[in-house]
């Protein structure tokens, strides 16, 4: 059991193991004092991840343990005026660029394009499932140990400049996104598995997060100027 500072909270994980405790190692707080304050206390059943794996077989146990700490992690998040967003995430001179579409689309090979671009003015917060959380009335992502496969990922909450929609395209161009659609979008590469308390949670945060974010929908290819067109309108709120 150890303490670990996630997306500004106090986080304690029973038992971490494996995956889970491998990549959450950076985000180990220097104060394990078991009677500090503690924002989120995830400690995983063993029955549960046997009933997943009884149920999908082709993930070993490993696996789960890894993916029902991370749910616990962004359900209890909700309480927290936060929310988890399925995407690739680069900060560029302490800015977040969230870049959020389905898997396979090519959101961590866009936001590999921006790190070689900008060099060392740049660092991937989180390459699959960041954190994006409401404090002080301001939009903040933040890394997490729950990254993907390949792990990247940095402990650091950084104000977000916007979130925005990928799709593939021989042109790139980029625009507002309409709100309807951005509803859908962020609504689909969130949890949506919740009790009718977690369901109202997110939909207050998701109200207050358009209020506060600029959101994009962006269409590129695999070139430089792809990066200039998405950071110079997000940069400079377009």
């Amino acid at each position: 059991m150890s303490v670990y500072d996630i997306a500004g909270l106090k986080v304690k994980i029973v038992n971490e193991k494996g995956r889970t405790k491998k990549q959450a190692i950076p985000y180990l707080a220097q104060n394990q004092d078991e009677n500090q304050h503690i924002d989120i206390t995830i400690n995983v059943d063993e029955r549960r991840v046997l009933a997943a794996m009884k149920e999908h077989p082709e993930l070993v146990q490993d696996d789960w343990e890894y993916m029902i700490t991370g749910s616990d992690f962004y359900t209890a998040l909700l309480n927290f005026n936060g929310i988890l967003l399925h995407s690739s995430c680069v900060v560029v001179d302490n800015k977040a660029y969230a870049f959020s579409a389905d898997s396979g689309t090519g959101k961590s090979t866009h936001t590999q394009l921006w790190l070689k671009h900008f060099g060392d003015r740049a660092y991937m917060l989180n390459d699959d499932k960041p954190a994006i959380r409401l404090i002080d009335g301001k939009v903040y992502a933040c890394g997490t140990p729950w990254s993907g496969k390949y792990d990247y990922s940095t402990p650091a909450v950084v104000e977000l400049a916007g979130i925005c929609f990928l799709e593939r395209s021989k042109d790139n161009w980029i625009k507002k996104a309409d709100t309807s659609k951005a509803v859908f979008n962020i609504f689909s590469q969130t949890l949506r598995h919740l009790s009718a308390e977690g369901m109202d949670n997110l939909f207050n945060v998701l109200e207050e997060l358009f209020s506060k974010t600029s959101l994009y929908e962006l269409g590129c290819n695999i070139s430089d100027d792809a990066v200039l067109t998405a950071y110079n309108a997000m940069n400079n709120n377009q």
